[in-house]
């Protein structure tokens, strides 16, 4: 056994996420959807980042009132666009990917929300997802953490 970092293979969901992650966010500051970038793209996306692509293309309607619901009612056009992001792919996760557990989804979700937003963002994005994962998938064991001062 060495000592070397244990590198994610390529094609990860952990990967997935973080392009999907960037391409929210650049669709966002374009002012188009994603589905439209996603077309336009030089390559086409593969993986666990083309299966979330797709996913949020279909059923992005549906996540925004649930994010606001387990926010408080904290509006989604108000949380920094990052949050926004990651929030929405893990609803998405919670809601049309029983197979990923929610611990998975909400630990990833809370990891890459701390790396590139705000210092704040791991427990706001932590307290939501809690909420909706206890509403979603009642009974599934879920991280434990610090809630969000939503």
């Amino acid at each position: 056994m060495t000592d070397e970092p244990t590198v994610a293979p390529a094609g990860s969901r952990r990967e997935g996420r973080e392009r999907l992650l960037g391409l929210l966010y650049e669709a966002e500051i374009k002012g188009i959807g994603l589905d439209e970038l996603v077309a336009g793209l030089p390559l086409p996306l593969r993986g666990y980042a083309a299966q979330l692509a797709a996913g949020l293309a279909e059923h992005i309607d549906e996540l925004d009132p649930l994010i606001e619901e387990a926010s408080h009612r904290w509006s989604v056009s108000r949380m920094p666009s990052v949050d926004r992001a990651v929030l929405r792919m893990a609803t998405y996760e919670l809601l049309h990917r029983p197979d990923i557990p929610s611990g998975a989804v909400i630990s990833e979700a809370v990891d890459i929300a701390g790396q590139y937003s705000t210092d704040a963002s791991s427990r706001f994005v932590n307290g939501v997802l809690a909420r909706l994962a206890a509403e979603l998938r009642p009974g599934e064991p879920v991280p434990a953490g610090e809630d969000a001062a939503c």
